[in-house]
């Protein structure tokens, strides 16, 4: 009976413990409520901007954004119109209105499942499963496609930095000249040329 007894005190749970990860808990839900509502606030905020902008350049804005897979593209040419927030925002924002694919992950899911798949061909080529030179013919063609798959990767994220890093530069400098001749004649010249040229680099890859 005693043997019993202990047992069941060893089993019992400590009431300690059980209030620390209730605590745990209860902290970890407020937080989640407190960031999702902070997210909420930041994508109506970005809407209020969106929305008080005229009709043709809200038009225009939101054209970009849909046909754009870039934040940071989309970010800059939203603080090129006057916007004055966070990119967070922003992001917050296109996540909510405009899904975007994301290619590059999507590459990076499918090296991960070729390697996995080389793997499981080598072990299958060790244990006879599968004749040497079939196998190691098979292995090489499948290395080969995940190189090609990696280079990808590489072009596609180095194309996206390079043209981010250019929208980035020319977001900075058509700031300082609006800066410099503001107030002056050739302002409103300026603007319409300033629009001319990110135009144009929207359309470069």
């Amino acid at each position: 009976m005693k043997k019993i007894e202990k047992l069941s005190v060893k089993k019992a749970p400590n009431k300690e413990l059980l209030q620390d990860k209730s605590k745990s808990s209860v902290k970890k839900t407020k937080r989640e409520t407190t960031n999702r509502r902070n997210e909420l606030i930041d994508i109506e905020l970005f809407d209020a901007w969106v929305d008080n902008l005229d009709s043709s350049t809200q038009e225009s804005f939101c054209s970009f954004s849909s046909d754009n897979y870039s934040v940071i593209e989309i970010y800059l040419y939203s603080r090129f119109l006057g916007y004055r927030g966070s990119i967070t925002a922003c992001d917050l924002w296109i996540k909510n209105n405009y899904k975007k694919p994301d290619h590059r992950q999507k590459l990076l899911f499918e090296i991960d499942e070729m390697q996995e798949d080389i793997r499981k061909l080598r072990a299958d080529v060790e244990t006879g499963l599968v004749k040497r030179d079939a196998g190691v013919a098979r292995i090489a063609s499948m290395q080969k496609e995940v190189r090609g798959h990696i280079d990808q990767v590489d072009k596609f994220t180095n194309t996206k930095d390079r043209k981010g890093l250019l929208m980035a530069g020319a977001d900075r400098a058509i700031r300082e000249l609006m800066f410099i001749f503001k107030d002056d004649p050739i302002e409103i010249p300026l603007e319409e040329a300033t629009m001319s040229v990110w135009a144009r680099m929207q359309l470069e890859e």
